[in-house]
């Protein structure tokens, strides 16, 4: 009995080694898919890189740096607005990769980054609020990890900008088909419309002023966010009710302008690094 015993745990140990070498040889074949998988993706061959990717992602589930290069490869062939049943795909198998992660890594910024950033084009072209809205939430997710980054301020400041300019042009559209008198671009809402684009979209103007505010205050020479702040103000003056008020607000807009001017003017003449 007690040989037949020894034998067996001998039989155990032995099938545990093989099972560690092969686990091994996963693990270096998951590795030789991956740096395979990253020429082919700086070389723009996606298709390949997909593959390679998916490979070491089956050899290797532990290997993150596959999973998030397959996510990125997906969306690196998806198009804003193509209405291919390809193109569509591409945007939600990159999506579901990048969710893969948050499973394993619920605080994963490449992954949380990633589907805002492709929530937000795919409702970017045709417009979708709930897509919108959800790439937002994301954003913020990041926010509430990392609260001194400034770019996700940036990016909820810019969905919002979207969301309340969307609502303004189909109130402008809206009013043109009835009246006599067509509105112009730059013309003020008039008082019923202003009271509709203040009820509709007022937080999300003030949430989308606050969050570029935040974001520049984090990066002083952030061009990008004053451009945005500039169009967020120009829809806040639509919201008011005094001509003066409408004035400072485009003011302030004028002068954002000329700051992005400036910061471009100064990075151009900066010497490469």
């Amino acid at each position: 009995m007690e040989r037949k015993s020894r034998k067996g745990q001998v039989l155990i140990l032995a099938a545990a080694a093989l099972a560690v070498a092969a686990s091994g040889c996963a693990k270096l074949k998951a590795r030789d898919d991956l740096n395979k998988g990253v020429q082919a993706f700086s070389a723009a061959q996606f298709d390949q890189a997909i593959a390679y990717f998916q490979d070491a992602k089956q050899q290797d589930p532990t290997l993150m740096n596959a999973r998030l290069y397959l996510a990125q490869a997906y969306a690196s062939q998806f198009i804003p607005g193509a209405p291919s049943d390809e193109n569509k795909r591409n945007a939600q198998q990159a999506i579901e990769e990048w969710k893969e992660v948050l499973q394993m890594d619920p605080n994963n910024l490449s992954a949380i980054d990633g589907i805002g950033a492709m929530l937000f084009y795919e409702g970017s072209t045709p417009f979708d609020l709930q897509l919108m809205q959800e790439a937002k939430t994301y954003h913020q997710q990041h926010i509430n990890s990392h609260p001194n980054d400034p770019v996700p301020y940036y990016w909820i400041g810019q969905i919002d900008y979207w969301i309340a300019y969307r609502t303004n042009e189909k109130l402008r559209a809206d009013y043109n088909e009835k009246a006599r008198k067509r509105l112009q671009q730059l013309d003020p809402l008039p008082p019923a419309l202003r009271d509709q684009f203040i009820k509709e979209d007022g937080t999300v103007v003030q949430e989308g002023i606050d969050s570029l505010n935040k974001a520049i205050s984090l990066r002083e020479d952030y061009g990008d966010a004053m451009a945005y702040l500039n169009l967020l103000l120009r829809q806040k003056g639509d919201m008011e009710t005094a001509a003066a008020a409408r004035d400072a607000d485009n003011k302030q807009a004028d002068d954002l302008l000329g700051k992005v001017k400036e910061i471009n003017q100064k990075k151009m003449a900066a010497p490469p690094q």
